[in-house]
Parts: C-alpha cells; structure tokens; sequence
C-alpha cells in the first residue's frame, strides 16, 4: 500500500498509517470490498424499518428509553436528537492530529460492514478529512462506556451541519466550514446517528499517537543513557548479553544491546583513573537502565496488540451480522481494553522519566559525576551551571507520579444505572499523552546535561556518542556559561518526538 494513501477494509488499518493519516494528512479512501459489507449491512437495516422489527436505537430510543418505541416518520429526528443531545463535552478541544485520527478510525470501524450505515455518510467523513474539516471536540465529556459518546457526538455534529469546525485555519460553524469545503450537509438516517457515536475512537486516537510517540521515546531512553553512561564514566559489564541470556526478557535484551553499541568505541567507559578508582559499579540508575527501559518497552508491545486490535474492531451497537440475519445488542463499544492499555502506557513511559531524572541527577552531583564541577557551572557560585534544570525534570516526574493513578480503576454509573459500568479509558489516554510529552522534555535535559558534561571531557567519546552530540546540537549550539534554558528543552523535546534520535544508529 503506498505510503501517500490509505485504503480502509475495516480489517488491515496499522498504527503507523493511522500516525500518517492524523499528523501527515495522507488521502484516504474506502476499500470496495468493505463497500460491498456496508451495503448489505444497510439493507437489512432499511428492511427491519420496512417490517416495523423492534430493533434497539433503529425503531426504539436510547439508554434508559430503550422500550420506547419510535414511529418511522420521526426515525430521521430521533437520530438527529441522538447526535445533538449527546454533545455535551466540555473543555478544551482535543489536538487537529486527534481529531483526524477519530475521523479515520470510526471510518475504519464502520468499514467492518456491521453497523448498517450508508456509504454517503462514511464518504462525507472520509471527504472532511481529506479536505481539512476537523470538527471542534471537547476533550472532557467521555467515561468511555458506550464508547465515546460525547466526543463521537461532536465529530458527526458536523456532517449534520451542526457544531464547529476547523477548515483552513478557521473556526466556523459546521455548516460554513462543511460549504467552505465543497460538502453539503447531510440528513442521518435510521441506525446513523447510532453508528456514528457509539464507539472508542476518542480514547483509541488519542491512545494511538501516544503509543507512537512513547515507542519513539523507549528508543531515545536507550540513547541518553548511553551519553550519560558515558558522561561519568560508567561500566559497561550491566550491558554484556551473558547477564541478559540468563533473564531473558525481551524488551530488555533490545535496550541492552543499544546502549552497549552506542558506548563502543569510547574511551569514557570502564577506564581506571583518578577520579573512578575504587568504583566497582555503577548506581542503579545506570546498572538497571535496561531492565527498566526494557520492561517499559515490554509494556508498549501490550499496548501496541490491544490497539491494533480495537482500530480493527465494529464497537458499536447493535451489530448487523447479515449472514446470522441478527441485530446483536451486545457491548463492544465498552473502552475496558483500551482503559487498562492506557493507563499501563501512562505508568510504562512514566517509568523511563523517573530513572532518566536520575541519571540527570547523578550527571550534576560532584559526587557521582566523578571529575565534573557541581552542576556542571565553570564558576560555581557566580554561575549556576545546568542546576536548575534537573528541577524541571523533577517537577515533571513528580506530575506523572498524579497522572498515573489509575482511571480505569473507577467507575460511575449512568443512563439511570442502565450503563452501570464504564470504562475512564478517555481520561486514561489523555493522561498518558500528556505522560509522554513530560517525559520528552525529561529525556530531552537528560541529553542535554549529559553533552554538555561529554565536551566538558577530555577522553575520545566514541563513533555513537558522537552522532548523538551531533544530533543534540543541531538544534542547541554550545554554550558557555549560564543562560536562560526553556527554549533549548523545549527544542530538544521537539525532536526527541520527532524521531530524530531513534533513527540514530546504535
């Protein structure tokens, strides 16, 4: 499949071409195959109408209403009723790259052929994401039950020429936005409004970027530990393949073996001199660095299964299984996979923060940085040298330490205790997201500390250690001195997401 275009089939979506579709605005378009599923399941749909079948949220209403029964001439406002009451959300609006991939993953989950939808209405969605009309969607809202009701409500508010959207940079209203365009508002049909918001795209979208971006940050966790292995001149034995072949995880073994490439070749590590003589091994924080990147990045390939799993699932209700002639009432919109996901990925990339910290630490303390001047100031005193930013790095540990309380351990009743369980797993992404963008920035002073006590050494670095320093300045030149630090973090976070480093050969 090319890498410019992405096909829908309800079956085959990766992660990797929904990142390319949400941050890279790749066209998109919907396989023939799941055209062919989608009429069926539409048919049978049109049909039940026809013969006045009880059929939940088809000729009944919602929730706690589910033994109302609604008379076919009121079926098009039952579900225009449906979308609009349900937006409720409230907060800021989630990122355009979020709300892209909601587009393409309730797209995909309808492309399963399974929630009697009509091609129009998937092709309206597909056309606003190719065109750039991205729907305004509250971030709060959602307890992840059925689905993401309020989210979801507010993305389709849009193709009813209701809400807001974003369309070149603008913000207007949905029917403007859609016209601006060349799209046309349109009227949802029975079972439409149902398809279109019972569903976990909202938690999954949001679960998606950030399992991409903290898989990014396992491999640069890797790297700066290596610089700052090589910062204080550290041991490489930790690192050996016989110590990992005798407790053989995999994630582990992988960490392991970077960090070891990278430190090849330099004369920083396991030398003997004045400074490290007496030094039989390293702090935890260096010895261990690749049992616990390693159990982190065992975590993130958890996280991967289960999402890959859910882009690829029908999570409304009913399912129109055709070939069974059923409507199944049943409960896939539920977020309980993607919730525990989230919050093991928030606590998984959390955990690279904390030990990156202190390494940070240990870089700036005289009395682990063996040879270095405290805090790495020329003029200690006069200068504070690079102390102030092991205290960001602090404080954004310290955040993580709130955002990973569980949200998938909670639950609170709704629709009059109809829907008497859910999920959090919205609240649970969103926490893991802003997890990973802290420990960007973590990772990012870990680097940043670590060059600078490497150009403050005399010894060879080594071929990896260099590409790195390479890579770190880049984008922040060598100072001397004492200057202002926010602006050289926040760059170095900026293309610690963007891959750069990962792609650095170890």
């Amino acid at each position: 499949m090319s890498p410019s275009r992405v096909v829908l089939d309800g079956k085959r979506l990766s992660i990797e071409q929904t990142v390319r579709a949400a941050r890279h605005s790749v066209r998109v378009s919907i396989a023939p195959s799941a055209v062919r599923r989608m009429e069926r399941s539409r048919r049978w749909v049109e049909d039940a109408v026809r013969r006045r079948h009880i059929v939940y949220g088809v000729t009944t209403g919602f929730g706690w209403f589910q033994n109302v029964s609604i008379p076919r001439e009121k079926l098009q406002q039952l579900q225009r009723n449906l979308i609009l009451s349900h937006c409720a959300g409230v907060g800021e609006p989630f990122a355009e790259e979020v709300v892209r991939a909601m587009l393409l993953l309730r797209a995909n989950a309808l492309a399963r052929g399974v929630s009697g939808i009509r091609i129009a209405t998937v092709k309206l969605m597909l056309e606003m994401l190719n065109r750039g009309v991205h729907p305004i969607v509250p971030e709060q809202g959602s307890v992840g039950a059925s689905g993401d009701l309020a989210p979801l409500s507010h993305l389709a508010a849009v193709l009813l020429g209701e809400g807001e959207a974003m369309y070149r940079g603008r913000r207007l209203p949905g029917a403007e936005a859609l016209k601006s365009a060349g799209l046309k508002a349109m009227v949802l049909e029975a079972k439409e409004g149902l398809a279109l918001n019972n569903g976990t795209q909202a938690m999954t979208a949001v679960g998606v970027l950030a399992l991409h971006d903290a898989e990014v940050l396992a491999e640069v966790a890797d790297r700066a530990a290596a610089m700052t292995l090589a910062a204080v001149k550290g041991k490489t034995m930790p690192f050996l393949p016989r110590v990992h072949t005798l407790r053989p995880h995999a994630g582990q073994a992988v960490s392991a073996r970077a960090i070891r490439r990278l430190v090849r070749g330099s004369q920083l590590v396991d030398g003997i001199d004045d400074d490290t003589r007496g030094k039989v091994q390293d702090s935890y924080s260096l010895r261990c660095a690749s049992q616990v990147h390693g159990a982190s990045r065992d975590a993130l390939g958890y996280v991967r299964r289960v999402l890959e799993t859910e882009i690829n699932s029908a999570t409304d209700n009913p399912l129109i299984v055709v070939d069974d002639d059923i409507a199944y009432n049943a409960g896939n919109f539920h977020g309980q996979p993607v919730a525990l996901a989230m919050d093991f990925l928030g606590l998984a990339v959390a955990e690279l923060g904390n030990i990156s910290e202190r390494r940070t630490a240990k870089i700036l303390d005289r009395n682990h940085s063996y040879g270095l001047p405290p805090f790495l100031a020329r003029h200690g005193g006069l200068e504070s040298g690079l102390m102030i930013a092991q205290y960001t790095a602090a404080s954004l540990v310290s955040e993580n330490k709130v955002l990973i309380h569980p949200s998938s351990g909670d639950s609170i009743p709704t629709s009059a205790n109809q829907e008497d369980h859910v999920s959090m797993g919205t609240t649970a992404a969103r926490h893991a997201r802003q997890i990973v963008r802290n420990v960007s920035r973590v990772l990012a002073i870990e680097l940043l500390c670590a060059s600078r006590a490497i150009e403050s050494r005399k010894e060879e670095p080594g071929p990896g250690i260099r590409r790195i320093l390479r890579t770190v300045r880049s984008v922040v030149p060598r100072r001397e001195g004492d200057a202002a630090l926010s602006q050289a973090i926040e760059q170095l976070s900026e293309l610690v997401l963007s891959g750069t480093f990962s792609t650095t050969r170890s």
